[in-house]
Protein backbone atom coordinates (compact mmCIF):
# COMPACT_ATOMS: atom_id res chain seq x y z
CA UNK A 1 0.00 0.00 0.00
CA UNK A 2 1.40 3.33 -0.73
CA UNK A 3 0.79 6.13 1.59
CA UNK A 4 1.06 10.03 0.51
CA UNK A 5 0.50 13.41 2.20
CA UNK A 6 0.28 16.47 0.99
CA UNK A 7 1.56 19.68 3.24
CA UNK A 8 -0.88 21.82 4.35
CA UNK A 9 1.59 24.77 5.57
CA UNK A 10 4.87 25.05 6.38
CA UNK A 11 6.26 25.88 10.11
CA UNK A 12 8.71 28.64 10.43
CA UNK A 13 11.28 28.92 13.33
CA UNK A 14 14.68 30.20 14.52
CA UNK A 15 16.31 26.90 14.17
CA UNK A 16 17.89 26.76 10.22
CA UNK A 17 20.61 24.29 11.48
CA UNK A 18 20.10 21.27 13.35
CA UNK A 19 22.91 20.76 15.42
CA UNK A 20 22.00 22.84 18.75
CA UNK A 21 18.17 22.75 18.14
CA UNK A 22 16.33 22.28 21.37
CA UNK A 23 15.49 18.41 21.52
CA UNK A 24 11.43 19.12 22.62
CA UNK A 25 8.96 21.84 23.01
CA UNK A 26 10.03 22.55 26.97
CA UNK A 27 13.59 22.80 26.15
CA UNK A 28 15.04 26.35 27.51
CA UNK A 29 15.71 27.30 23.63
CA UNK A 30 13.07 26.83 22.38
CA UNK A 31 11.79 29.82 20.89
CA UNK A 32 8.25 31.38 19.10
CA UNK A 33 7.53 30.65 15.65
CA UNK A 34 4.65 30.42 12.95
CA UNK A 35 3.04 28.27 10.85
CA UNK A 36 1.93 29.77 7.62
CA UNK A 37 -1.32 27.60 6.22
CA UNK A 38 -2.06 27.14 3.11
CA UNK A 39 -4.92 29.64 2.43
CA UNK A 40 -7.34 27.44 1.22
CA UNK A 41 -7.15 25.83 5.05
CA UNK A 42 -8.35 28.98 6.80
CA UNK A 43 -11.68 27.85 7.22
CA UNK A 44 -10.11 24.58 9.03
CA UNK A 45 -8.33 26.78 12.09
CA UNK A 46 -12.47 28.62 13.10
CA UNK A 47 -12.57 28.02 16.95
CA UNK A 48 -8.78 27.19 17.20
CA UNK A 49 -7.93 30.22 19.14
CA UNK A 50 -9.49 28.71 22.27
CA UNK A 51 -6.95 26.18 22.73
CA UNK A 52 -3.47 26.87 24.59
CA UNK A 53 -1.41 24.23 22.90
CA UNK A 54 -1.65 22.67 19.32
CA UNK A 55 0.21 19.32 18.66
CA UNK A 56 1.66 19.70 15.17
CA UNK A 57 2.52 16.67 13.19
CA UNK A 58 5.17 17.26 10.63
CA UNK A 59 7.18 15.84 7.90
CA UNK A 60 11.10 15.52 9.37
CA UNK A 61 12.21 16.78 5.66
CA UNK A 62 15.98 16.65 6.70
CA UNK A 63 15.70 13.08 7.50
CA UNK A 64 17.65 10.72 4.83
CA UNK A 65 18.32 7.63 6.36
CA UNK A 66 16.17 4.90 8.46
CA UNK A 67 17.84 3.85 11.79
CA UNK A 68 16.14 1.09 13.55
CA UNK A 69 18.20 1.88 16.83
CA UNK A 70 19.97 5.03 17.64
CA UNK A 71 21.57 6.47 20.77
CA UNK A 72 19.07 8.97 21.80
CA UNK A 73 20.40 12.74 22.73
CA UNK A 74 18.77 11.65 26.40
CA UNK A 75 20.63 8.77 26.85
CA UNK A 76 24.09 6.63 26.07
CA UNK A 77 22.66 3.23 24.99
CA UNK A 78 20.98 2.56 21.61
CA UNK A 79 17.66 1.92 22.11
CA UNK A 80 14.73 0.99 19.59
CA UNK A 81 13.71 3.98 17.26
CA UNK A 82 10.20 3.40 18.22
CA UNK A 83 11.16 3.74 21.93
CA UNK A 84 12.79 7.44 20.95
CA UNK A 85 11.78 10.33 19.18
CA UNK A 86 14.91 10.27 16.75
CA UNK A 87 13.78 11.36 13.23
CA UNK A 88 15.33 8.45 11.99
CA UNK A 89 11.89 6.48 11.63
CA UNK A 90 10.98 4.48 8.70
CA UNK A 91 8.04 7.12 8.07
CA UNK A 92 9.54 10.37 9.04
CA UNK A 93 7.08 11.74 10.79
CA UNK A 94 7.31 14.48 13.87
CA UNK A 95 5.20 15.45 16.26
CA UNK A 96 5.57 18.40 18.90
CA UNK A 97 3.16 20.42 21.70
CA UNK A 98 3.87 24.01 21.41
CA UNK A 99 1.63 27.00 22.60
CA UNK A 100 -0.64 28.65 20.57
CA UNK A 101 -0.39 32.74 21.14
CA UNK A 102 -2.79 33.90 18.39
CA UNK A 103 -4.59 32.61 15.23
CA UNK A 104 -4.13 35.84 12.41
CA UNK A 105 -5.86 34.68 9.32
CA UNK A 106 -3.86 31.71 8.16
CA UNK A 107 -0.92 32.21 10.45
CA UNK A 108 -0.70 30.56 13.81
CA UNK A 109 1.36 32.19 16.32
CA UNK A 110 3.52 30.17 18.57
CA UNK A 111 5.48 29.77 21.42
CA UNK A 112 8.35 26.40 22.78
CA UNK A 113 8.96 26.03 19.17
CA UNK A 114 11.52 23.08 18.81
CA UNK A 115 10.99 22.40 14.85
CA UNK A 116 13.48 23.20 11.71
CA UNK A 117 12.72 26.16 10.23
CA UNK A 118 10.88 24.88 6.84
CA UNK A 119 9.54 22.50 7.93
CA UNK A 120 6.60 20.79 5.90
CA UNK A 121 3.23 20.34 7.93
CA UNK A 122 0.59 17.54 7.81
CA UNK A 123 -1.82 18.09 10.45
CA UNK A 124 -2.47 20.73 13.89
CA UNK A 125 -4.36 18.76 16.07
CA UNK A 126 -5.89 20.38 19.73
CA UNK A 127 -3.97 19.59 22.93
CA UNK A 128 -6.39 18.51 25.34
CA UNK A 129 -5.34 17.49 28.52
CA UNK A 130 -8.46 14.99 29.17
CA UNK A 131 -7.36 13.46 26.12
CA UNK A 132 -3.70 13.81 25.80
CA UNK A 133 -2.47 13.14 29.57
CA UNK A 134 -3.49 9.79 30.49
CA UNK A 135 -3.54 8.58 34.11
CA UNK A 136 -0.73 6.43 35.46
CA UNK A 137 1.72 6.99 32.17
CA UNK A 138 5.53 5.24 32.60
CA UNK A 139 8.36 6.58 30.54
CA UNK A 140 10.16 3.58 30.32
CA UNK A 141 14.21 4.09 29.81
CA UNK A 142 13.31 7.88 29.99
CA UNK A 143 12.04 7.44 33.38
CA UNK A 144 15.21 6.60 34.95
CA UNK A 145 17.21 9.14 33.22
CA UNK A 146 18.44 12.02 35.53
CA UNK A 147 19.47 14.56 32.47
CA UNK A 148 17.56 17.59 32.34
CA UNK A 149 15.53 17.54 28.91
CA UNK A 150 15.18 21.24 29.01
CA UNK A 151 19.05 21.88 28.96
CA UNK A 152 19.13 18.80 26.34
CA UNK A 153 20.38 20.17 22.77
CA UNK A 154 20.88 18.60 19.49
CA UNK A 155 23.80 17.46 17.74
CA UNK A 156 24.98 16.34 14.20
CA UNK A 157 24.22 12.42 14.64
CA UNK A 158 20.64 12.09 13.26
CA UNK A 159 21.80 14.72 10.24
CA UNK A 160 23.09 13.23 6.93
Amino acid sequence: MQISYTPIGTIHSPFTDLAGMPIQPTSETSAPGTVHLHPQFTPALQDLEGFSHVILIYHFHQASRVELTVTPFMDSEPRGIFATRAPTRPNPIGLSVVVLKSVKGAVLHLENVDILDGTPLLDIKPYVPKFDTPRDARAGWLGHEDADVRQARSDDRFQG
